[in-house]
């Protein structure tokens, strides 16, 4: 493990372990106050955030490290000077790099012609954290991750890569509900449900919104990212049958509810869902700090 990439490039074994070593950090985390000791991180941003940017910069201070933050106020990577000159020169000075950016391809980019790891805290293809901050959260709930029978509603997208790369490497099931024309990306479901064959897990897609009963949690996103050119009532005609709210969450039986927030309440799920008992959407937030953490520790002990 050189970098984190996407969660597709991890073995069963490398994300068992990741997710253990992230609970560990969480319940014991004086036993890593020094674990980045003299290391500093370079985050690189393209586009704003919060959680990712609060939880890597307080997660590497709590591990001893030093974090610094670069906006990219003249657009993407690359256009002031190349993407591999930003990765040669910060290979100088720090000791790993974080990058948050429009395409996947400037992720791959920084890990090839840099020196450090690279981790990516979102692309538009993967959002890597994220998904393991979510196995973690189900982890701690359901205990053998196998055995989590998990559904995704909405529209497909990043989240949706990794929550399928994980929940297949991992053995779970996922099921993925889409309106007709917002599936996630072909080729990476055809990658998905091979190792989930390999692993013993399932990975179903359907734009049947009946698909969802027997499922243990639903996971949602923001319908917004499916295009900046539709209007909302567009994005309301294709979404509406699939808000999650407390209907849904009954036909379903699912006990818990997962979002990567934000959250837009009354548009993807209603309030009641949101901010009830079922709500799991904090437990993600913060384990996000926790998950990240497990993946610094690990690239820095090699």
């Amino acid at each position: 493990m050189n970098h984190l990439l996407s969660i597709k490039d991890l073995s069963q074994q490398q994300l068992l372990d990741l997710l253990a070593l992230a609970k560990n950090i969480k319940a014991n985390p004086a036993d890593y106050r020094k674990a980045l000791d003299g290391k500093s991180v370079v985050m690189l941003f393209e586009k704003p955030s919060l959680r990712t940017r609060v939880s890597f910069d307080i997660g590497i201070n709590k591990l001893g490290g030093h974090c610094l933050y670069l906006d990219q106020q003249n657009g993407a990577l690359g256009k002031r000077e190349p993407v591999s000159d930003f990765a040669a020169n910060i290979s100088c000075w720090a000791d790993a790099i974080v990058a948050r950016t429009f395409l996947h391809s400037t992720i791959e980019q920084l890990a090839e012609h840099g020196s450090v790891p690279v981790i990516n805290a979102l692309s538009d293809l993967y959002h890597p954290c994220q998904g393991l901050a979510d196995f973690l959260t189900l982890s701690e709930q359901y205990g053998d991750v196998s055995k989590v029978k998990l559904a995704y509603v909405g529209d497909g997208n990043n989240v949706t890569h990794s929550l399928m790369f994980g929940a297949a490497i991992l053995g779970a099931h996922l099921t993925v509900l889409c309106p007709p024309g917002h599936f996630p990306d072909g080729n990476l479901v055809c990658e998905a449900q091979a190792l989930a064959a390999k692993h013993g897990g399932t990975l179903v897609l359907s734009s049947d919104i009946e698909a969802i009963a027997n499922h243990d949690a639903i996971y949602t996103d923001t319908w917004i990212s499916m295009g900046d050119n539709a209007s909302m009532e567009e994005i309301e005609a294709k979404f509406k049958p699939y808000q999650v709210n407390a209907e849904l969450m009954a036909a379903a039986g699912a006990k818990h509810f997962m979002h990567c927030l934000p959250a837009y309440r009354e548009v993807e799920a209603t309030a009641e869902i949101v901010d009830g008992e079922c709500s799991l959407i904090l437990q993600q937030a913060e384990n996000r700090m926790h998950a990240q953490n497990a993946v610094l520790v690990t690239l820095f002990s090699q």
